[in-house]
């Protein structure tokens, strides 16, 4: 078991509202990768996340129960492939007298089945993960007074007429990207996982000068056309950023909705946009760019699907 509590210079209903909303969890808090809730009723949830831990990406359910009244969330982890529970945890908010928080995380795990020393190991990885996952929550809750300017969001569409199978293959093959969309100019990708890349990129900064290097995790779901991107690592303005890639049939055809979902990091305002910028310049700067970029794409995506249905016709 591993217990800590962490003072978070936050109101106790703010730090309670960032644990009981975990679907902003991706862009608020670096290792959450996606989350998705599979059923719930305001009390009781069942969700899927992905996150990241000490040894790399896992996906696993966690029923939870909201419990608002004493700003308690209880959790179970469960393995989604042999439905055994692999931990379970607490989280309490509780007030520190003085307009702040005291947050506390609780955490044990099932019953092991390795030995003595692979135990040893998971157990000292617990202590880790328990640490980072307060140290995450207090960085976020104490920009409270902020988060209205500093979090965006914003989609993209295109219409098509093009074959979806078409369309999701243009989106899915990012490491064809580099000879296929302009402003991508270099990608590694890593699929170990079947349904989740690794990728590196370089592209073209947003104003046409120096390349940026970013990293990130695409979730691929073909069957419900729909992929997940996180930016694992990216530019200084940007402290979180997620894409959602979605196709969308309807009566005429597919609507392709790319949607960026953003928290600015104030501190690197200067840096890029120079002294005196504001978190409106900021805004404006990302919504054009990373606009910009994913219409790019859209377009692209829209043209690769419609030009091999002219000409298989």
């Amino acid at each position: 078991m591993a217990e800590y509590a962490i003072s978070v210079a936050a109101p106790v209903g703010v730090v309670y509202g960032l644990l009981a909303d975990p679907l902003r969890w991706p862009v608020l808090f670096p290792s959450y990768i996606h989350t998705e809730r599979i059923d719930g009723d305001g009390s009781r949830e069942l969700l899927h996340l992905w996150d990241m831990a000490s040894d790399g990406l896992r996906a696993l359910h966690v029923r939870r129960h909201l419990r608002p009244r004493t700003r308690t969330i209880e959790t179970e982890r469960i393995d989604p492939t042999t439905r055994r529970v692999t931990g379970r945890g607490v989280w309490r908010v509780t007030s520190d007298g003085d307009g702040g928080s005291v947050l506390t995380l609780r955490r044990e795990l099932g019953a092991s089945p390795f030995p003595a020393p692979w135990a040893g190991a998971a157990a000292q990885a617990l202590d880790t993960e328990v640490r980072a996952r307060l140290d995450e929550v207090k960085a976020v809750a104490e920009r409270w007074e902020r988060l209205d300017e500093l979090l965006l969001a914003f989609s993209d569409c295109v219409h098509t007429t093009g074959p979806p199978e078409l369309v999701y293959d243009f989106l899915q093959r990012v490491e064809d990207w580099p000879d296929l969309v302009p402003h991508i100019e270099w990608t590694e990708v890593s699929t170990d996982t079947p349904g989740v890349q690794i990728v590196d990129i370089d592209s073209t900064a947003w104003d046409g000068g120096d390349t940026v290097t970013s990293g990130a995790v695409r979730l691929c779901f073909p069957a419900a056309g729909h992929i997940v991107h996180k930016d694992v690592v990216s530019p200084e303005i940007l402290a979180g950023h997620t894409v959602q890639w979605a196709l969308l049939p309807d009566s005429s055809g597919l609507t392709v909705v790319c949607t960026h979902s953003v928290m600015l990091r104030e501190e690197a305002l200067a840096s890029f946009l120079g002294a005196g910028a504001t978190l409106t310049d900021a805004r404006h700067e990302v919504r054009t760019g990373l606009g910009q970029a994913s219409a790019e794409i859209l377009g692209l995506a829209k043209w690769h699907a419609e030009s091999a249905l002219r000409h298989v016709g």
